[in-house]
């Protein structure tokens, strides 16, 4: 029973992925939609070291959803470069992506998959810097419904995994809150913004 339970909860979240991320990639091909490409370079490389951390942890199939998550944050990375999704890069768009790529390093050097995850989380919620300062300044080119997708595959992601721990939680919840602060951001300043039209 616990183990059909854990892969509903797996299915849940690889179909809310889908779900999210679908939409998401349409609207970045259609230019309604221009995501930061150093947050989700970022996003990429760690969702993806994570994955393999959390299947030594033995997260089994709640580990599922992060594996294709980082696949497709890839992709995103990469078609946010072609089209360019924010050009805009600021001297501290650079800082966050030299802390983050310099940390890399140390989830090698570590031969613990805890270590791994603490780190490279780290190194994930630097990642949403350039995404949060983004959403602060140009918050109409983003999607909230993603957002909210992605805070729920999360929590679905946890409920999935097979062995609770610091290794297997850390990430999928810090990556909610990191979603969470994020949606909180783009309303608000929608909000302020439309408010400063009207």
């Amino acid at each position: 029973m616990e183990f059909n339970i854990k892969l509903i909860f797996s299915g849940i979240a690889i179909a809310l992925a889908i779900i999210g991320f679908v939409p998401y990639i349409a609207l970045i091909l259609r230019g309604q939609v221009k995501p930061h490409v150093f947050s989700w370079m970022i996003w990429g490389i760690t969702t993806t070291i994570i994955f393999f951390a959390q299947l030594e942890a033995e997260g089994g199939m709640g580990a599922w959803p992060i594996g294709l998550s980082g696949v497709i944050t890839i992709f995103i990375a990469i078609l946010a470069y072609m089209k360019r999704g924010d050009a805009t890069i600021t001297r501290l768009d650079w800082g966050f992506l030299g802390v983050a790529l310099a940390s890399l390093p140390l989830w090698y050097m570590t031969n613990d998959p805890l270590w791994t995850v603490v780190i490279l989380t780290t190194v994930d919620i630097i990642g949403f810097g350039p995404t949060f300062q983004k959403a602060y300044r140009r918050p109409f080119e983003d999607s909230r419904i993603f957002f909210m997708i992605m805070i729920l595959r999360n929590a679905c992601s946890v409920v999935a995994l097979e062995a609770y721990s610091v290794t297997t939680v850390l990430f999928p919840f810090c990556l909610a809150v990191g979603f969470l602060i994020l949606l909180v951001i783009l309303q608000h300043r929608r909000i302020v913004l439309s408010q400063q039209v009207a």
